[in-house]
């Protein structure tokens, strides 16, 4: 999101794009019989508002990143029409798990440093994706021969506020959360002025994913609610602390 180069595209669709095909086309060449390519729920869009994400959505990509992972979902499709490779595309939000980093790191860190965070009226609903419920639901693809030549959006089917997902991240961690409810035009303004819009917008905004089909289709449920995931997240988080 803090593109340094001067042709964010180019760089973006030299791995995202031209990379995927070329492992496409080798893995063609080999025999290979699934191929699975994870995407992303930028290729929706970057925020909803009356009605989730879903795969009959016209793809409103709005950077770069969200228009390479598409033109790959566009040419992994030609490429499959004349081959024995069938293929399924699977979109994803925001992945969480061990090991997570940037701004889910970011606020679990936050939270941890047990200081109060200006978000108790922050009023939106994000799709989260467990580790583990992308697992899950990737070994069902592999094993469920209805997900041939298939487009899924994926999630926890268990979407949260900001502030509900500090108040997870909380009780996972084993600590009292603690919120104030600072005025969400207050945050606007703090955009505005620090030229933050987009980042402020992600941070109030609503993007949530219908992940009925793949449920539907494969006849899955995601194992892991959000709060299973994030205390699954915490106890590897410790089991590996210890060890080292």
């Amino acid at each position: 999101m803090q593109e340094t180069v001067n042709d964010p595209l180019r760089e973006y669709c030299s791995t995202n794009t031209t990379g995927t095909l070329c492992l496409l086309e080798s893995a063609q060449l080999a025999g290979v019989k699934k191929f699975i390519f994870l995407s992303s729920i930028k290729v929706n869009g970057e925020s909803t508002t009356d009605k989730p994400f879903s795969e009959l959505d016209v793809p409103c990509t709005e950077d770069p990143y969200g228009l390479s992972k598409w033109e790959a979902e566009q040419g992994i499709a030609e490429l499959c029409k004349s081959s024995a490779t069938d293929y399924t595309i699977v979109r994803l939000p925001l992945v969480y798990g061990y090991g997570v980093k940037a701004n889910f790191a970011k606020l679990i860190k936050l939270v941890n440093s047990k200081i109060p965070l200006p978000m108790g009226a922050i009023n939106n609903k994000r799709s989260l994706l467990y580790i583990g419920n992308l697992t899950a639901a990737l070994q069902a693809i592999i094993q469920n021969p209805n997900s041939k030549n298939k487009t899924y959006l994926l999630s926890d089917n268990n979407d949260v506020s900001t502030p509900d997902l500090v108040r997870a991240i909380a009780v996972a961690y084993g600590i009292k959360p603690k919120l104030i409810a600072v005025p969400v035009f207050l945050f606007k303004l703090l955009g505005i002025v620090t030229r933050k819009q987009k980042a402020i917008s992600r941070l109030l905004g609503s993007l949530q994913v219908d992940s009925s089909k793949i449920r539907h289709d494969l006849n899955w449920q995601p194992p892991y609610t959000v709060a299973a995931g994030l205390a699954e997240m915490v106890s590897f988080e410790r089991e590996n602390s210890c060890k080292n």
